[in-house]
């Protein structure tokens, strides 16, 4: 039995996972292998020059920067096994955690099994992703590629209007493109788009293609009113329309919210059940950054230690 199990290996799992490590509870952290459809490390992998991750003065690739994670976390004493959760039971202590070769108990388990952008897979998606399309404005509007460029925002809501107005700092022209004639974001994100003279909603419309050479050059745009398809120029294309954490393993051993976020006590990572501690972007919906990520896993970490010295098996 261990003392702590952590599923999640993104920047959540592994800095829970040097903590308790350092803290001599040895912990086993379960990886993951293509969970959600990406590799070990979790969306960070799918990145490509990450610029406001502290320490990397000159970026570091996302890749690059999770399979350091990974490094330090087996350096500090982490055990890693490459295998998917598939199944908990937190229905009592010892919590148990099962992969399809795996049975596991333990003490405490800390979840940081994070969350994956939605993307509307259009035939040539994969050919451009990363070389001028995106799911997170915060992480890659202000490469340099993507400056005094025309720029195409994917979505509807408060989060599409929130990319928009970023990325107006850094391209020539924003483009919204919603298959709607109305926004489902709030009023006072409406207002604040409506009133950005550097941004333009294309109402009706819904993106079907993609294309350029080495790089994205255009999008493939529909008008939903009239069935036309149209070229328009963009060397950025950014997803906007949610994101899926990845939680349905849990199968309702945790509180979940209506959109399967694990919920937390305010200001901490705590759970539903005691003992069960969530960090990164499996809890966090507003930001969902590396940094912060890292931020609720050394809180997980620091809950999880002070939760067994309290409550001893």
């Amino acid at each position: 039995m261990r003392k702590i199990i952590i599923i999640g290996s993104g920047p959540a799992g592994h800095t829970a996972g040097i903590y308790t490590a350092r803290a001599g509870f040895s912990p086993l952290l379960f990886e993951g292998w293509m969970a959600g459809g990406v590799a070990p490390g979790g969306q960070l992998t799918t990145t490509g020059t990450v610029e406001n991750y502290p320490g990397f003065p000159d970026g570091v690739g996302g890749s690059e920067l999770t399979m350091m994670m990974r490094a330090q976390s087996v350096n500090a004493g982490v055990d890693i096994l490459t295998e998917t959760v598939e199944s908990v039971d937190f229905s009592k202590r010892p919590f148990t955690v099962k992969t399809s070769e795996t049975e596991e108990k333990a003490e405490a388990v800390i979840i940081a099994t994070g969350a994956i952008a939605k993307r509307m897979h259009v035939p040539h998606e994969e050919d451009f992703w990363q070389r001028g399309i995106s799911a997170c404005a915060v992480c890659d509007g202000a490469l340099p590629v993507f400056r005094d460029q025309p720029l195409v925002v994917i979505g509807g809501g408060d989060t599409a209007m929130e990319e928009a107005m970023h990325l107006s700092k850094f391209g020539s022209k924003i483009y919204i493109v919603h298959r709607r004639d109305e926004l489902r974001a709030s009023k006072a994100m409406q207002d604040r788009v409506f009133a950005n003279p550097k941004i333009e909603i294309l109402w009706s419309t819904t993106l079907v293609d993609v294309k350029g050479d080495n790089a994205l050059s255009h999008v493939v745009l529909k008008d939903l009113k009239t069935d036309k398809e149209y070229d328009h120029e963009a060397k950025g294309l950014f997803y906007a329309i949610g994101h899926t954490p990845n939680t349905s393993f849990l199968d309702g051993a945790v509180k979940t919210d209506n959109t399967g976020y694990i919920i937390t006590k305010s200001g901490s990572t705590i759970t539903s059940v005691p003992g069960v501690f969530a960090a990164g972007d499996v809890q966090d919906k507003q930001f969902r950054q590396a940094i912060t990520s890292a931020g609720t896993g050394c809180m997980a970490a620091i809950e999880a230690e002070k939760y067994l010295l309290e409550n001893p098996l």
